[in-house]
């Protein structure tokens, strides 16, 4: 069954495609447009690139699943009369031509949200079959089942935590015994009214208060937070309470209420402290909840998903804490991988828990948008001033690096999610710790972490504290973990001011470009490390398409480009 799927959502929209259970491709619509974080609207440029890469028409597809978010109002089956703001609005001649169907379902009183839909309309005037099968999925299910489907476990928590969506900002899961139980975060608690107590919220709230923009600059605060003491930690910590039966609650009625008092709190704090202060919060308040429904799940598994496990730091102190054998982040932990779960809700729904938990399996990369092939050479062959070094691209870039220059490597289908992981990364040697200004200048950022490191699988336990519990997740960078003392020194740039980094374990059969310069790297210096940070300018999406990795390095942002066939240079 060919099955696409999308989230509308208020940032980070996209889509996938799945054959059956297979996930095929997966690409941000952020991608495409080049405005980052986008949302409020159908990716229908998603759409189609997800459509391309399988070689499927739109008329192939047979099922759509997608998420409650933003669609258009002409889609919309609901009686207009019943929602007064709307009529006054279109009686005004501004009503909007987007609108949440998930805010009208909750006005009109259903979580029957797809009763509310003309599925025949959408499907004729987008020219889809019209026996194809449509799914509106919740959004917390599709964080939770993105995450438990990547696992082989017989047994986890499933624990989801973000600003909110679809009315609550948490839910919690167990698998067990062959069966998967909802205890909080399904479409039951979508009509009540729930509080705005989400610890994301309260995170952006200071991420303002720092001067930072909400919902884009969330990780600036993860690395300040290093730097600075929770001085303010208390009275943030008030806002919230965790009841007895493990939730996190507040008594703000609105985000803007948990704002502007999470505002008012940060008055006059240096940004290391809100940094350091917010982090000890949302810390406490997740490992005392996670202790909770662990011991009640009874399972020493955690699958996690939602934008506040972007927050490496704490997903390591998860893993280190608590009793636990292994962690997993699903790896687009964010918004944008919603269309993933909302697929697997449409599965799970056609099939049944048997047969889906029958067809699970660990991910073994995430390489999931377009491979441009040859032209990525055409394209950097006619750059200006570019010139193409003679001989074996491995060897010509690790040369380079060797000789302390920061190049790009460009290479097969781009990374799905936040993480640049190899097809779409800039590398660097690790010993010099002032390369991380020098980049951070030629590229616009001002961060506050160090770079990622990426290692090979086989050398990841001698330099990287590595367990059972954490090994799985850094294969994705979704975890940091300490760095082994005798190493520190070695490569500072990688290393940060806690002794920690965010290390991504390699397997050289999954990115042969990006694994093989390592591993002659580590066989001509002894060192097991690269520097791998993201392709992207300060503000901008990572590069996708050619013509994007050929101005940055005209521009100057790195020294050289490797690709599988050639490396180019300035001439």
């Amino acid at each position: 069954m060919k099955i696409l799927a999308f989230q509308p959502g208020v940032h980070e929209a996209s889509a996938a495609v799945f054959d059956g259970y297979r996930l095929i491709a997966a690409v941000s619509e952020e991608r495409l447009n080049r405005v980052k974080g986008w949302g409020d609207a159908i990716p229908w440029l998603a759409i189609d690139e997800v459509l391309r890469i399988t070689g499927w028409s739109r008329d192939a597809v047979d099922a759509i699943a997608m998420t409650r978010g933003y669609l258009p109002t002409h889609y919309y089956r609901f009686p207009l009369l019943r929602d007064i703001g709307y009529t006054i609005a279109r009686w005004r001649e501004r009503e909007r031509t987007y609108r949440d169907i998930g805010t009208v379902s909750r006005r009109l009183g259903t979580a029957d949200t797809l009763s509310l839909f003309r599925t025949d309309r959408f499907l004729r005037e987008n020219a889809f079959r019209a026996d194809v099968k449509l799914h509106i999925a919740n959004h917390h299910e599709s964080h939770a089942l993105a995450a438990l489907f990547y696992t082989d476990w017989d047994d986890a928590l499933v624990y989801t935590s973000d600003g909110i969506g679809d009315n609550v900002s948490y839910s919690m899961r167990a698998l067990r015994d062959g069966k998967l139980e909802c205890f909080w975060g399904d479409d039951r608690q979508f009509l009540s009214f729930v509080p705005e107590s989400g610890l994301a919220n309260a995170y952006g709230a200071a991420t303002i208060a720092c001067g930072f923009r909400n919902l884009r600059h969330e990780g600036k605060l993860t690395g300040l937070a290093a730097y600075g003491k929770p001085e303010i930690a208390e009275p943030l910590a008030r806002l919230f309470r965790l009841g007895e039966d493990g939730h996190v609650t507040t008594t703000f009625r609105s985000w803007p209420q948990l704002r502007d008092t999470v505002i008012d709190q940060c008055k006059g704090h240096s940004r290391e402290t809100i940094a350091a202060s917010i982090q000890a919060v949302i810390e406490d308040f997740t490992i005392r909840s996670l202790k909770f429904w662990l011991a009640r799940s009874k399972s020493r598994r955690v699958a996690m998903a939602g934008g506040l496990f972007a927050n490496v730091r704490l997903n390591r102190l998860i893993a280190e804490s608590l009793p636990l054998d292994e962690v997993f982040v699903f790896p687009a932990m964010g918004d944008e991988g919603l269309p993933v779960g909302a697929a697997l809700s449409f599965l799970l729904k056609q099939d049944g828990i048997a047969t889906w938990l029958g067809q699970r399996r660990r991910l073994e990369n995430v390489y999931l948008g377009r491979d441009f092939g040859a032209g990525i050479d055409e394209t950097m062959s006619a750059a200006p001033g570019a010139m193409r070094l003679p001989g074996d691209p491995i060897r010509v870039a690790t040369d380079l690096v060797k000789a302390g220059q920061a190049g790009a490597v460009y290479t097969g289908r781009m990374e799905f999610g936040p993480r640049a992981l190899g097809a779409r990364s800039i590398i660097a040697s690790p010993t010099d710790a002032a390369i991380n200004d020098r980049l951070n200048v030629r590229l616009s950022r001002s961060e506050f972490m160090p770079f990622a490191p990426y290692v090979l699988e086989e050398d990841a336990e001698r330099v990287f504290e590595i367990t059972d519990v954490n090994r799985y997740a850094a294969r994705f960078m979704t975890v940091t973990c300490g760095v082994r003392p005798e190493w520190r020194e070695r490569i500072p740039a990688v290393v940060h001011v806690d002794g920690t980094a965010r290390p991504q374990i390699v397997r050289e059969a999954d990115n042969p470009l990006f694994g093989g310069i390592l591993r002659r790297f580590r066989d001509e210096t002894g060192l097991p490390v690269l520097i791998n940070t993201s392709f992207n300018v300060h503000e901008e999406p990572i590069v996708n398409r050619p013509e994007e990795c050929a101005r940055a390095f005209v521009e100057g942002r790195v020294d050289f480009v490797a690709t599988e066939k050639a490396v180019y240079v300035k001439s």
